[in-house]
């Protein structure tokens, strides 16, 4: 399984994703679910990926070929004129890579799905959010649904939902989304360390500060601990249910 967000701010995106896969509990890899494309001055795009391994990494690797080689660039994800444009582009190329790869059939098209958190900045453009579909649609993040989840998201969306605010710094952003990852790794072993995470400040139009945090690394050690730590508390101050008589 996996879990990703990409999580919209005033300042900018952050993006952080698992790297665990899984096809069952005595196959487990790690595989890195985040990638980014770059022309510094120009644009910044983040694409996280949740789904089939072979479809996802087919996906990428024809979004890098197309940028690397003339005779294939068109389409090229570092030449479209928005991130509208990128998004289309990113959401055909997954609709192609799973009708390349499935049989026919509906049942043989569900096992090859695989679904994309999107997000950066063209120049001329705001930074922007998305989530594309299998069938190569998508929607837009916007005021009301400031954030995007894919994979195994039910355990970590309550604490992004009561805490987020879009003017928060990109550390408290960063805090927020840590506490979500541990509770979901908590709660489901097809998640797990290491992360990834990517903040892109607005207009910077370049790749931001990246990093991964690993098994043993102490500012999660840390988090997790003390989340857990703050809930019992918070539990033990509320006031006590009474049984009718």
């Amino acid at each position: 399984m996996t879990y990703c967000v990409g999580i919209q701010l005033d300042r900018g995106i952050v993006f952080m994703s698992d790297t665990r896969t899984n096809s069952g509990v005595d196959n487990i890899s790690t595989f890195r679910k985040m990638h980014s494309f770059e022309v510094p001055g120009d644009r910044s795009i983040t694409l996280m990926t949740a789904g089939n391994l072979a479809t996802t990494q087919a996906l990428i690797s024809l979004l890098q070929e197309r940028s690397k080689h003339p005779s294939d660039r068109s389409p090229d994800i570092l030449q479209c004129e928005s991130m509208f444009q990128v998004a289309r582009l990113v959401g055909g190329t997954l609709k192609e890579v799973i009708s390349n790869h499935a049989d026919e059939g509906q049942r043989a098209d569900a096992t090859f799905n695989a679904t994309i958190i999107l997000g950066g900045q063209v120049k001329g453009g705001a930074p922007r959010l998305f989530m594309i579909y299998p069938e190569g649609n998508f929607i837009e993040a916007g005021e009301d649904t400031p954030f995007f989840q894919i994979g195994e998201t039910k355990y970590g969306r309550p604490i992004i939902i009561r805490a987020y605010e879009r003017q928060m710094s990109f550390e408290e952003a960063m805090k927020l989304l840590l506490v979500s990852f541990d509770s979901t790794i908590k709660a489901n072993l097809s998640v797990a360390l290491p992360l990834d995470w990517h903040i892109y400040e607005a207009d910077s139009l370049a790749n931001g500060r990246m990093g991964r945090v690993d098994r043993d690394d102490p500012y999660f050690e840390t988090i997790s601990n003390g989340w857990g730590v703050a809930l019992r508390e918070a539990f033990g101050n509320l006031p006590p249910f009474v049984l009718p008589a």
